[in-house]
């Protein structure tokens, strides 16, 4: 049931991708459909000619995977992989003084259903199209019980991939938000523990604490080299806390201790849905964290908490959030795209709550203009632009 010994090396060699992953968000019109060609100017637009996204992920979460029809997912990983496939080929042909020299931005595609059929489908669709990585959150699965995931990921999985021929990298997906009724809201350590077993599975994106990151990096550790099992943090914030240097007693011994949750394999990139709205930012971000630039760290967090703050809102006495209503408009706002409109069952913003975001959104914009390096504010002009060579 597993591949061959030569098609395990071959996935083996797969280079994890590291830095800025961004989950895009879904551009939908009134009937829940997806608007083409402004979906193309999301993708185009998070990858800001190289300072933006090095990885786009599609259909998660922050796309409202959940709240649109299969057939919609689907027309969402064919729009990804070929823009992105074009997004790689127009950054090539720029002149160095418009582009970043990245290395080729990855287009992984969510292939997450509430059914093992949708599963399976959506899997041979990310295959056929030739998409750089799939993801799947084994918990939003409703059809298949806890105990049967085993199963279906070394059975169902593997001989599709199997029959494909074709090397596809697989990442799980940890969110509490997907978990089907009943189940637990993150995966269980045993669990990744035995699907990392399988060669196409290279890693796991995680919206949890630090604890939970390094209780999964030892457990894929038991059956994968170092450099073959990438942590993702989904909880983006986090990152200013994970990579920051200690200098006193107290914080090394905190250090010492995240380092020995995290089996000395420290995450390898952020999954960070505000990048939607501030790609060239949280790309920045994620290198300043690296790097243990503190003052920018704090510069950083201080502007991205900005942003989480005005996405709440009281709603008869209590906060509510509305990240995803709020990324959309933002990107109204902003030229990027017509339609802000939300999935069914997805919080809508107010015309009262727009006018707060509106002028929040501005007054934070008109700050990160003042303090951060021009290089690294996002622009506008080139995600609605189309490349020459299209």
């Amino acid at each position: 049931m597993y591949f061959g010994e030569e098609d395990k090396q071959s996935l083996m060699n797969y280079t994890l991708k590291k830095g800025l992953n961004v989950p895009t968000i879904t551009v939908l019109d009134g009937a829940n459909r997806v608007i083409v060609e402004e979906q193309r100017r999301v993708f185009r637009h998070v990858v800001q000619n190289g300072y933006g996204a090095d990885v786009i992920f599609g259909v998660g979460t922050t796309g409202e995977w959940n709240r649109i029809a299969n057939r919609e997912r689907q027309l969402i990983m064919e729009i990804e992989v070929d823009e992105v496939r074009q997004i790689n080929r127009s950054i090539s042909n720029l002149s160095p003084a418009l582009r970043h020299p990245p290395s080729r931005v990855e287009a992984w595609v969510g292939i997450n259903g509430l059914t093992r059929a949708e599963i399976l489908a959506n899997l041979d669709a990310a295959i056929q199209l030739g998409a750089d990585a799939a993801v799947i959150a084994p918990l939003a699965i409703e059809d298949l019980d806890e105990s049967d995931i085993i199963r279906f990921f070394q059975r169902d999985l593997t001989n599709l991939l199997e029959a494909s021929n074709r090397e596809l990298p697989v990442f799980l997906y940890d969110n509490a938000e997907i978990a089907a009724p009943g189940r637990a809201p993150h995966i269980r350590t045993h669990l990744v523990k035995h699907l990392s077993r399988l060669p196409w599975i290279r890693g796991i994106k995680i919206s949890a604490p630090r604890r939970v990151l390094g209780n999964y990096t030892k457990a894929a550790l038991h059956y994968k080299q170092p450099g073959e099992f990438g942590i993702y943090i989904g909880n983006a914030m986090l990152i200013f806390e994970i990579y920051r240097p200690s200098y006193t007693l107290l914080g090394r011994l905190r250090e010492g201790w995240r380092d020995y949750l995290l089996n000395a394999t420290p995450p390898i990139g952020v999954v960070s849905g505000p990048a939607n709205v501030l790609p060239r930012e949280w790309q920045k971000a994620w290198r300043v964290c690296w790097a243990g630039d503190e003052g920018l760290t704090d510069l950083y967090r201080d502007l991205f908490s900005r942003f989480e703050e005005i996405c709440w809102f009281d709603e008869g006495g209590k906060p509510i959030n509305k990240t995803i209503a709020c990324l959309k408009y933002a990107l109204e706002l902003d030229g990027v795209i017509s339609s802000s409109e939300v999935g069914r069952g997805t919080r809508s913003l107010s015309d009262e709550q727009k006018k707060i975001f509106d002028q929040n959104y501005r007054e934070l914009r008109e700050d990160t203009q003042r303090s951060l390096d021009r290089l690294w504010q996002t622009v506008y002009a080139e995600s609605i632009l189309r490349a020459a060579n299209r």
